[in-house]
């Protein structure tokens, strides 16, 4: 099964979980910047969650279906149709032959995950589908989709019936649009004056135009240490705020480095990434303190909703 790309749109790659065990020689993990997303789709459509799908931004392609398929989009309302007509989100959708799938204005969001059902036939790259575009590996040949390229779709074994799971985030996960962000200390908490640990979370920050999937960079206060440092790199993650000497916060994303050297003043709680990850150049970000115990208590709860909707739609 075959699916034709007319317009490639603004940065459309294929996506999965990651590419882990590989940091150690400098290859990062990649992946969805918004895992809630990407999941979602994915079961909506049979597919596990490891399953690669397609990672739209702000600007999304146009793509012909040449034969019948079962698609999700979720995350972002990006103003997707069908046909001419409106797309419904968060809903598994069969296609017809000749089906024209497109995107237009962008409502909400900044990140939509197409899933097609059966999954993308894609060559493994150190244990991942994930595109690095960077590196120019993974996905579709390293890069994103571009005009003319044929996608290719696994055939669905058996008969097929679309599933609509439980949508059982509850409001401490996922919470209201404008809800701070939750951060955990960093590992160089201590070496920031005591102001800067008050002004991350007393004053909103702007995200910088020169974020992208690598790192959100962050606009306003100045965040200042007791004393400059001199840091051996070590292992960053995502989520990791690091803090390079002109004071303005990075908040390190999907493609980030396997390792860093600034001083890392805090870490976003897992469960708020995915909100991270859906919000815009211009847009304003604040932050609240959260213990490591809180933390680690809403990432169970996360892990756990996974799977008993994975489980709800017969996903093993």
């Amino acid at each position: 099964m075959s699916i034709v790309v007319i317009k490639p749109g603004a940065l459309t790659t294929f996506q999965d979980l990651g590419r882990f065990g590989s940091q150690h020689i400098g290859v990062p993990v990649s992946g969805v910047m918004d895992e809630r997303a990407h999941r979602l789709a994915s079961m909506l459509v049979g597919n596990s969650p490891e399953s690669a799908s397609l990672e739209v931004t702000l600007m999304g392609p146009t793509m012909q279906f040449l034969e019948p398929a079962i698609i999700a989009v979720c995350g972002a309302d990006l103003g997707v149709s069908l046909n001419g007509n409106p797309f419904p989100l968060e809903t598994a959708v069969q296609l017809s032959t000749g089906s024209e799938l497109s995107f237009g204005r962008r409502v909400t969001g900044l990140r939509a995950y197409i899933a097609v059902a059966g999954g993308f036939v894609l060559p493994l790259v150190m244990g991942s589908t994930s595109t690095y575009v960077r590196g120019g590996f993974g996905g579709a040949h390293g890069k994103s989709l571009q005009k003319g390229d044929r996608i290719e779709v696994r055939g669905l074994s058996g008969h097929y019936v679309p599933s609509t799971p439980v949508h059982l985030f509850p409001a401490e996960i996922e919470r209201y649009k404008g809800a701070p962000i939750r951060i955990v200390p960093g590992r160089e908490w201590n070496s920031f004056e005591p102001e800067a640990r008050q002004l991350i979370v007393g004053q909103p920050f702007r995200i910088s135009p020169k974020s992208d999937r690598m790192g959100c960079r962050l606009e306003g206060a100045e965040l200042k240490l007791i004393q400059p440092m001199n840091l051996q790199s070590e292992v960053v993650t995502f989520g990791t705020i690091q803090v390079p000497p002109d004071g303005l916060p990075i908040v390190l994303m999907a493609d980030r480095q396997s390792t860093g050297g600034y001083p890392r003043i805090a870490n976003v709680a897992s469960v708020d990434l995915p909100r991270l990850a859906q919000m815009m150049a211009g847009e304003t970000v604040t932050f609240e303190w959260i213990t490591l115990g809180e933390a680690q208590r809403l990432a169970v709860m996360q892990s756990k909703i996974f799977e008993s909707m994975e489980d709800f739609c017969g996903i093993h």
